[in-house]
């Protein structure tokens, strides 16, 4: 990597190139490019000219064609630009002959993204899924690269693994993928032993979804105080993290943060942190937070449940939460799927977010039941359990115990059975309970 007089690194200069396909919103084009952008400056770019081309398809050579790929090697020149970045995934020949052409380098929007993930990839699991990814990614581009493979530290698009003499053995390659696949499987089983020990203290799982810089790790900053690093940039945190948080029926339940999607995000990385996304597969509910101020949020919202289709969790119960409705104007109207609960919120300044958990509350309130025990009072701990786990609505002191009337997950309600021993010596007063009826009703 280069660096200037000062301290950091020195931004390298690139121009972006976009695609609008014919018959397409041309406005779609624009928000990719944007978003794209955005993406160069996380990744330490400053975009110093755009390129948009329309094609009915793409050119085999060099998707652009010949006379814009001429076009576009003038825009470099004049701007200074050392670096390309497409809006679309490139062939290694495509790459190759663009690079010839413009006498720069050319990356596209996959290794893009990948660059950013290897910067943001925190924890070893983090490393090691994103290391997976980009070797995927590298390995069917050796072909024909010859020595400029052994390039080192090139720039945006070259961190994380390396290139240096990959050409001379692919089969090194294919081996360090086999021993990060192997890892990841590790790493797997240690997620999967977490996850059971979680499903033995049965708290419902809330994961936060949605498209990147939505605003998630706000969200749960401000709702669990946990230290998690938040930035107004994509992709600003990769790792999982999961914290408790009482909602206001007293139900505690374990809040988990994701990594955030993004449209054509890259099918390698989908892949490579499928171990991590599990946690949207294992979640109870789901809550998709929205950039209600973004204008094409729509398309956002698209991305986000084309990821979780994938995934398998697109019938999951969620709550829409629309954040950043600060920024909106005051006529500013949002979509709303039928059926589907929504919240407006600003997870910056704290607003709605009372709104958010009893949203939660009541989606999650089908897992609980309401229900009548008789506690002996030589056994009164589990009456300070059910006002901890649970809302009493109700207690009437006996001769021999408590009857309390409880809404409870139904969990916690078979344990309190069990060590009532409703079959065992206190069953004949447990049928004294408020209800009358004989036995503790699930009403």
């Amino acid at each position: 990597m280069r660096y200037n007089q000062g301290d950091g690194p020195e931004r390298e200069k690139a121009v972006l190139v976009g695609v609008e396909a014919p018959g397409s919103d041309p406005a779609r084009a624009v928000y990719s490019l944007e978003e794209l952008a955005r993406l160069a400056d996380t990744a330490g770019a400053d975009v110093l000219g755009q390129v948009i081309q329309k094609r009915n398809k793409p050119d085999a050579a060099t998707w652009l064609g010949r006379g814009k790929s001429e076009e576009l090697a003038e825009t470099c020149r004049e701007s200074g630009a050392g670096l390309v970045i497409f809006d679309r995934e490139l062939s290694p020949a495509q790459a190759r002959n663009l690079e010839d052409i413009t006498g720069v380098r050319v990356i596209d929007r996959t290794q893009l993204i990948l660059d950013i993930f290897a910067r943001r990839a925190r924890t070893r699991e983090g490393k090691l899924q994103v290391e997976l990814a980009q070797l995927n990614y590298l390995l069917p581009r050796l072909t024909g690269r010859g020595t400029e493979l052994s390039r080192l530290g090139g720039g945006i698009g070259t961190r994380g693994p390396g290139e240096t003499r990959l050409e001379v053995d692919r089969r090194r390659i294919r081996k360090r993928i086999t021993d990060l696949n192997t890892e990841i499987r590790e790493v797997k089983k240690h997620r999967d032993l977490l996850r059971r020990g979680r499903k033995e203290v049965p708290f419902p799982l809330v994961a936060l979804v949605g498209y990147t810089n939505a605003g998630k790790s706000t969200v749960l900053k401000k709702l669990t105080g946990a230290d998690v690093f938040v930035e107004d940039k994509l992709f600003a945190t990769l790792d999982p993290t999961t914290r408790r948080v009482v909602l206001p029926n007293n139900e505690t339940v374990l809040l988990t943060d994701t990594v955030g999607f993004i449209q054509n995000l890259p099918h390698h990385l989908v892949a490579a942190f499928r171990a991590t996304l599990e946690e949207v597969l294992e979640a109870d509910l789901l809550v998709h937070v929205i950039d209600a101020s973004h204008p094409n949020l729509e398309g956002q919202i698209d991305a986000v449940n084309r990821v979780l289709e994938s995934l398998g969790a697109i019938a999951k119960p969620v709550v829409m939460a629309y954040n950043k409705v600060d920024l909106l104007p005051d006529n500013g109207i949002l979509p709303v799927e039928k059926g589907v609960p929504a919240v407006q919120i600003s997870a910056a300044s704290g607003r709605g977010l009372d709104n958010l958990l009893a949203a939660v509350a009541r989606e999650l309130s089908s897992r609980r039941i309401r229900t009548a025990f008789f506690v002996p009072y030589e056994k009164g701990g589990l009456l300070s359990m059910l006002h901890e786990k649970g809302r009493v609505l109700k207690e009437e002191p006996g001769e021999e115990g408590i009857a309390v009337e409880v809404e409870i997950e139904s969990v916690w309600a078979k344990r309190v059975e069990s060590w009532l021993g409703k079959d065992g010596p206190y069953a004949d007063i447990a049928k004294k309970g408020i209800n009358k009826k004989g036995d503790n009703t699930e009403y």
